[in-house]
């Protein structure tokens, strides 16, 4: 028995021998595409990075997301702590059918400066300003998370940011899209809604901001992508929740109309890269398959069309993206602004003079988080 422990200690320790070994002589990667962020570098030697425990943190992080093997042995462990009765992995809970995301208390100080930077915009910018706050998965699906759970009530959250917006019309998505949960409108293993939900609410932004929409009969929906695995599988790489599926809706009659023209702006400062039309199909090919509409997030997008109608300004973030195509059929030009990476006053990346209305689109968790909108007065 003594001989069979000692060979036993002996394996595993090879084992652990062995791993460090190829952990050191394998090519290194900067990017992991499966968890879809940069991996950690090897920190700089400094003498007070050493002395602070700097040094250390830094390359133990290094190992840790270098190691050989790393990414099935990051699943063997996951699985086990599911097995073992945790229901939550890197703020993702993980459900019989879908993932949904862990969404902290909203921090009030946060709350209040978001929604002045609102009031400051729309005073500002004195045309018509509409507003599309968007729940997540954790609110529409809410009786699936775990016993206990927590979880803010969006419902109430949306319901005190629209009653202290002043000169702005809501957009009361929540209602569509809780009526029509039973449908695939929220992708199971990624944050975003599907285009189904981007629909429903282009459908309920009609009524507010005066065009006819389009009836789903009018549209050739395609299947682009049935193995999409989005960014909740990448913090949890669970891979027993069913992949999603990205539809394309396209107009079934587009007559004589040409493809929309899309200026990407990398640099509000800098010339535009030009795409032509809205879909970015190489991303299908890509983990990120979710870019397929318009791309990776960017400070301002322009698409110009040949529609007929005025010129829409959208401050959003990425769940814009797939609502977009949409609003494309009904104005001559939309510019998209990321907030989140816009660092000067709006009105000094554009000119409001030259939009007749202004929508803002985010998902509850990102306006949690705080929305920024900077406007000189």
């Amino acid at each position: 028995m003594s001989k069979k422990k000692t060979l036993s200690c002996a394996a595993v320790f090879g084992m652990i021998l062995a791993g460090g070994v190829l952990t050191v002589c394998s090519e290194k990667e900067s990017f992991s595409e499966l968890e879809n962020r940069y991996l950690a570098k090897f920190p700089a030697v400094r003498a007070s990075s050493y002395f602070s425990g700097d040094l250390c943190d830094g390359i133990e992080e290094y190992l840790s997301d270098h190691f050989f093997m790393r990414e099935d042995m990051v699943k063997v462990k996951n699985n086990i702590d599911i097995l073992i009765g945790k229901d939550e992995i890197n703020g993702i809970y993980i459900l019989e059918n879908r993932l949904a995301e862990h969404i902290e208390e909203p921090d009030e100080s946060t709350d209040n400066r978001s929604v002045d930077s609102i009031n400051a915009f729309a005073e500002g910018f004195k045309k018509p300003v509409f507003m599309m706050l968007i729940p997540t998965q954790a609110e529409i699906y809410r009786e699936e998370l775990p016993n206990g759970a927590p979880n803010p009530d969006q419902k109430a959250y949306i319901d005190s940011v629209t009653s202290r917006v002043r000169n702005v019309t809501p957009i009361d998505v929540y209602s569509v899209l809780k009526g029509q949960s039973s449908d695939y409108i929220y992708y199971r293993t990624d944050h975003h809604w599907t285009t189904k939900g981007a629909y429903c609410a282009y459908q309920t932004a009609a009524r507010k901001m005066g065009y006819e929409y389009l009836p789903d009969s009018d549209f050739d929906r395609f299947h682009s992508s049935e193995e999409f695995r989005g960014t909740f599988y990448s913090k949890t790489l669970w891979d027993k929740t069913e992949p999603d599926t990205i539809d394309i809706y396209l107009p079934s009659d587009r007559g004589t109309r040409s493809e929309a023209k899309v200026l990407i702006y990398k640099e509000t400062s800098e010339e535009p890269e030009i795409h032509q039309g809205m879909y970015f199909y190489e991303y299908l090919e890509k983990k990120d398959k979710y870019s397929v509409f318009f791309g990776t997030n960017q400070p301002m997008v322009t698409i110009k069309t040949d529609a007929p109608g005025g010129k829409l300004l959208v401050l959003k973030d990425s769940y814009a993206h797939s609502l977009v195509p949409f609003l494309a059929e009904h104005y001559s030009e939309i510019t998209m602004l990321d907030t989140r990476y816009i660092q000067v006053p709006v009105n000094e990346v554009i000119d409001p003079e030259d939009y007749d209305q202004a929508l803002l689109v985010y998902n509850v968790s990102t306006f949690m988080d705080g929305v920024r909108i900077r406007y000189k007065q």
